[in-house]
């Protein structure tokens, strides 16, 4: 989510997450800690471990948006678009295992 949507509409942070029965707190909460997880992943002087967290972190709100999604409204595009993230959040994580192997080797 932008953050321009947070700052100049914050009428839409909770469209994603309001049809779901959740309270509008946790759509803040939700963005502030995928930021971070973000954060942790793109920058390259994170800890390792740091990383390994976050990477988990974001992996367990993939899954549990595609539960969510699959319990309460069962739309097969809503319910598709997290496994999709997910598997991109996958390569990333197995790409950058490879390249924290490869770097520790030499």
């Amino acid at each position: 989510m932008p953050l321009s949507t947070i700052l100049f509409s914050p009428e839409y942070v909770t469209v994603g997450t309001k049809p779901l029965g959740y309270p509008d707190y946790f759509a803040y909460a939700l963005i502030i800690c995928k930021a971070l997880g973000t954060l942790a992943i793109v920058y390259p002087k994170t800890p390792v471990r740091l990383k390994e967290w976050a990477y988990a972190g974001l992996t367990f709100s993939l899954i549990f948006a595609f539960i969510s999604h699959a319990c309460v409204d069962k739309n097969i595009a809503y319910m598709l678009m997290p496994l999709v993230v997910l598997g991109i959040l996958m390569t990333s994580y197995i790409y950058s295992r490879k390249l924290n192997f490869n770097n520790s080797v030499k």
